[in-house]
């Protein structure tokens, strides 16, 4: 989450609820700033050529008398006093997963701090993207959320890839669990160029170190969540194990890590992620669960529905959004759907709600010491020409003429493959699905019918090509 050399003259609001500590005149500005700026390339400097202290914490008193609401069927005993609540530091939590967890675990009766650099706000910014739902700031956003439930939310403004930082996150928070989905989370956007190539290993792969360091350092009893991806494993023309594989060759058996076949840059650094997670677990003690999630579509969770202000962001673009989700906003906007290639690539998906359940599920579940486990958090695998023929079924039915049109694909994968990808884990601790229905499908059309205004259909087709990456800095034209 590398940041500090993109914000200057930080200056956020402060109220009873959020304080602001400390701030580098090179390290911080306004995210309203960001927005008003006419930067648009991305610069990416060493962090170890700081010159200052460089981080901005904002934090709030933790509200009392809050108690964790236990799962039903959690196989573990919840490991701590009912009259305290467990703490969940959620990294990354202005982002699409995090925002979503980071209410969600609230409202079940964590005490939880956000940990975020914002730097998802300038990509959009950068490259001239925006959520098809509007959001507010992340300021408003928590104070929107205590003033609807009482529950106060810690903000922790900076770069994880600053170990100063992150260190008085973690030495002032004190978290029991640490939930990490403070990652540049795009394929295509690691793929734009040689920049954005380096900065999503960098700040990926450095960022997910300074977590573990930081875990050994001040807070050697907490579990890791880890956010990772199916698409570590590619498209092997084997079943996809949870993580590991039995293997015999010639005449032994071990059990060893599923191999992994990743497809960009985005994706190999998540494999370096699951490397180094894996080993400090084995050399420090480290307990560690690496969710490998699925496809994530949807919006709406039972807390960001609560008021406008809570409204997560929705991706539709190129770069940053996901198959079904743009289907529905392009079959809202009487654009073709955009099947890339064969449109046989088949992965698993999940909807949001399931992502948060998920992510509850594995810290009340936690990890023994030295334990790296591995889920697949997914529901349902679905091929993209599935996809496409339930949004023009589901479209049909509200009334929409919906096409579909293949296109060149920008990606370098398989377009027709095998693909069976084992996912008990998470149902075996208690995930009750949210499958893909038609009523989900016809309320995801109704959402996208309902901001079709906000639709920039410039940003629909994809502009992002893997054997085409360039070098230099490289932005869409506005």
């Amino acid at each position: 989450m590398k940041m500090a050399h993109l914000i200057t003259n930080c200056s956020f609001s402060t109220s009873p609820a959020v304080q602001t500590f400390s701030s580098s005149p090179n390290y911080c500005r306004s995210v309203g700033q960001l927005q008003n700026s006419k930067s648009s390339n991305l610069s990416l400097k060493s962090c170890s050529r700081r010159q200052k202290k460089s981080y901005v914490t904002c934090a709030s008193a933790a509200v009392q008398g809050q108690t964790q609401t236990p799962l039903t069927g959690s196989p573990q005993a919840y490991e701590h006093s009912s009259s305290k609540p467990k703490k969940v530091m959620v990294i990354g939590g202005d982002g699409y997963c995090g925002w979503a967890t980071a209410l969600h675990l609230s409202n079940k009766g964590y005490e939880v701090a956000i940990v975020d650099n914002l730097v998802r706000r300038l990509f959009d910014h950068q490259l001239g993207l925006d959520s098809l739902t509007p959001i507010t700031s992340i300021q408003n956003r928590v104070r929107r959320w205590k003033s609807l439930t009482g529950k106060t939310i810690q903000l922790f403004i900076g770069d994880i890839c600053d170990f100063e930082f992150l260190s008085e996150a973690f030495k002032s928070f004190e978290p029991d669990a640490a939930v990490h989905f403070g990652e540049q989370r795009s394929a295509p956007y690691s793929m734009i160029d040689r920049s954005r190539a380096v900065y999503t290993q960098h700040n990926n792969v450095i960022g997910t170190l300074n977590v573990l360091f930081a875990m050994k350092e001040y807070s050697e009893e907490c579990h890791l969540v880890k956010l990772g991806t199916m698409g570590e494993y590619g498209t092997p023309n084997i079943d996809i194990e949870e993580g590991f594989i039995t293997v015999t060759h010639n005449g032994r058996t071990d059990i060893l890590p599923y191999p992994k076949q990743a497809s960009s840059f985005y994706h190999l650094s998540k494999v370096h992620d699951s490397h180094n997670i894996a080993f400090t677990c084995k050399a420090w003690g480290i307990r560690a669960t690496d969710l490998n999630q699925g496809v994530v579509y949807g919006v709406r969770t039972d807390e960001t529905a609560m008021h406008e202000e809570l409204s997560n962001r929705f991706d539709y673009d190129g770069v940053f959004g996901t198959a079904l989700n743009r289907f529905c906003v392009q079959a809202a906007v009487g654009h073709p759907l955009t099947v890339y290639g064969k449109g046989g690539q088949t992965r698993g998906y999940l909807d949001i709600r399931d992502t948060v359940q998920c992510v509850e599920l594995a810290i009340a579940n936690p990890a023994k010491p030295g334990e790296f486990r591995v889920f697949n958090q997914f529901t349902e695998q679905f091929s993209v020409n599935e996809l496409a023929k339930l949004v023009t079924a589901a479209g049909a039915k509200l009334g929409l003429e919906v096409q579909t049109k293949s296109v060149p694909n920008p990606r370098v994968e398989a377009e027709e493959h095998y693909y069976n990808a084992k996912h008990t884990k998470l149902i075996e601790l208690g995930l009750v699905p949210h499958l893909l229905s038609d009523s989900l499908l016809d309320s995801l059309l109704n959402f996208a019918i309902q901001y079709k205004d906000r639709v920039d259909t410039a940003q629909i087709m994809p502009s992002v090509l893997w054997k085409k990456m360039g070098a230099k800095p490289w932005t869409v034209s506005v």
